[in-house]
């Protein structure tokens, strides 16, 4: 099914031509209400959809050095809803919405909802925060659009989460998930099967996930695992989600314009070549945002998907370039180290990766845990029980494959690795 068939799957021709009117009025638009893109912008001209690779980028920073309300595009008095980032590293970025924007924030999420199965009459558990972060009330507004019943556990009280599962059985569950990843382990803990819950499709997003979570996912909470794609500078949740073929996550390209550049040059990438997605807002009216850097690795196309839709696709994120490490000269991305991990059934799908660079060369410790049945089968997690050994040393052969490097692996007690019920932590630099 498709939310909005003219919109979601018209002829490359027409998408095209919509999407360069767009963009000469989102250029309008921002470069005479908003002083910051009059100076960046004032003389930009666009005849051609390449030609917005001429013009400069926009970046977090800008949003930071604009703080609260530089940006805005309209008069505060004309903002219906204001969001806001963490501030973890810095000054909070804000964003607004005008009630149009609202309406196109629904449009967007009901369409990805729709992509991963939602259906009228569905009841989907919302396990995404809200408040000031975009997910929760993302996806709310949109099911609500659609015609699902909501349940708005938000994130946190995991033993809730599992109970409501239980009890109303809902056909679909939203979450971070590395959050809906500790879920599902709960659950087993408390002995639940995964048919019980009756879940029909789950859709994750807010951080990178990899294709071993995906079946991590799918084993744990017995349903398809669909990824979803957003952030709030851009709208929130609602940029891109896959559809039931999933194979790569259809963008809103009459919304938001894409493009794939070079991370280090900022030079355009053709299609298929891996490099930083970058994101024109082509219908946003109380922030408009030309050519923002998002700084997600991933890969565009325009191939034809079997779905029927006909926008672009996005890859599943490979990672951050802000979450690059360079470890001895080699880069790595901690997805590199999920994707070795989950792979290995003796470890259940948690871990953590701690990057000493107090000395000279930096040392690199991977922590894991192992899985039930590995404790069950060999009773201890003694370093000197060859079980233990052969595990460290087949996780560590996979990582040195992976990545590169040698690698010291570590295993724990089970749940000492701390859980998320938001976005997970997977990184520990010591400096």
């Amino acid at each position: 099914m498709i939310w909005n068939p003219r919109a979601e799957a018209q002829s490359p021709g027409d998408r095209a031509a919509l999407q360069l009117a767009r963009l000469k009025e989102t250029l309008a638009w921002a470069i005479g209400r908003v002083p910051f893109y009059w100076e960046r912008l004032g003389a930009a001209r666009v005849e051609r959809l390449d030609d917005l690779a001429r013009l400069p980028f926009t970046r977090k920073s800008d949003l930071r050095e604009h703080y609260p309300f530089g940006l805005f595009a309209v008069p505060r008095e004309e903002i219906v809803r204001i969001h806001a980032s963490s501030g973890t590293k810095g000054k909070p970025t804000v964003v607004a919405y005008t009630a149009g924007d609202m309406e196109v924030w629904r449009e967007v999420m009901a369409r990805t909802i729709v992509a991963a199965g939602g259906r009228r009459g569905d009841l989907l558990q919302n396990a995404f925060g809200y408040g000031l972060f975009t997910g929760g009330l993302g996806f709310h507004q949109a099911a609500e659009l659609i015609g699902m019943t909501v349940v708005p556990a938000s994130s946190g009280n995991t033993a809730r989460q599992c109970l409501l599962l239980r009890d109303f059985k809902p056909a679909a569950l939203c979450a971070t998930p590395s959050f809906a990843l500790h879920i599902a382990e709960t659950l087993a803990e408390q002995g639940s099967k995964p048919e019980q819950l009756g879940l029909r499709y789950g859709m994750f997003g807010a951080e990178p996930w990899t294709d071993g979570v995906r079946r991590a996912l799918e084993a744990g909470l017995g349903c398809p695992a669909y990824d979803i794609y957003g952030l709030s500078e851009i709208i929130g949740p609602g940029v891109s989600g896959e559809c039931e073929a999933r194979e790569g996550l259809h963008i809103a390209d009459d919304h938001f314009l894409p493009e794939i550049v070079d991370p280090t040059t900022g030079e355009p990438l053709g299609a298929g070549e891996q490099g930083e997605l970058v994101l024109t807002t082509l219908t946003k009216r109380a922030m408009p945002v030309v050519r923002y850097r998002t700084g997600d690795v991933t890969t565009l196309t325009t191939a034809p998907c079997r779905c029927g839709r006909t926008s672009a696709r996005m890859g599943r994120l490979v990672g951050r370039t802000d979450d690059m490490l360079i470890i001895k000269g080699v880069n790595v991305y901690p997805s590199e180290v999920e994707g070795a991990l989950l792979g290995v059934a003796d470890l259940v799908p948690q871990y953590l990766l701690v990057v000493d660079r107090t000395a000279t060369l930096a040392r690199v410790e991977v922590q894991v845990e192992p899985a039930p049945a590995f404790l069950e089968r060999c009773g201890s997690i003694e370093p000197d029980h060859p079980e233990v050994g052969k595990l460290r040393g087949e996780v560590a052969a996979r990582l040195r494959a992976a990545l590169g490097l040698n690698v010291e692996v570590t295993l724990l007690s089970p749940r000492t690795i701390p859980r998320s019920e938001g976005k997970a932590v997977r990184v520990v630099e010591r400096t």
